[in-house]
């Protein structure tokens, strides 16, 4: 899509990436969706934004339109030596303004996230997405993510592993 461009978030930015998520909290409660039903992890995006690893999606005037985490962290969790966990970049906390809705800023973000893969010689990029969120799923495999496997842990409610190549 035209007109959107990605970059990395500054410190100053961090009230915006919390804004974006809480946005998407909100909007999936109103779904009745638990998924996000808590505050950001604000030490988490702290640290991906001081590491370069936490990105807002810009419209032409420069207004932030969606966030996105891209690092070569594996949740141990959840990939296992058997998925060789070097050999991907993994998304996490990537949300989109609900004033850009209908837009494909999401899968803007998912090739964005693919590209750099692919030029790191990272052969999948991966993400774990909420377990009882199927809508959620359904809008992955339409970006071309396969379903993995469903891991289920107690003590997480994300679990439902999803990989794409690059």
């Amino acid at each position: 899509m035209s007109g959107v461009r990605i970059r990395p978030a500054s410190a100053e930015e961090l009230p915006t990436v919390e804004g974006l998520l809480i946005e998407a909290s909100q909007w999936l409660a109103s779904r009745g969706i638990d998924q996000w039903q808590f505050p950001p992890h604000r030490d988490r995006i702290q640290k991906a934004i001081r590491h370069g690893e936490c990105f807002l999606a810009v419209d032409d005037e420069d207004r932030s339109i969606g966030t996105i985490t891209v690092d070569d962290h594996a949740d141990p969790e959840f990939w296992t030596e058997a998925d060789d966990p070097d050999s991907a970049l993994y998304v996490h906390r990537m949300a989109t303004s609900r004033a850009a809705a209908g837009r494909d800023i999401g899968a803007v973000m998912l090739d964005w996230a693919t590209k750099r893969a692919a030029q790191q010689g990272k052969g999948w990029l991966r993400l774990d997405a909420w377990k009882t969120n199927p809508g959620l799923h359904r809008y992955y495999e339409r970006q071309g993510f396969t379903l993995v496997r469903l891991v289920d842990l107690e003590h997480r409610k994300s679990g439902a592993l999803f990989q794409r190549p690059t």
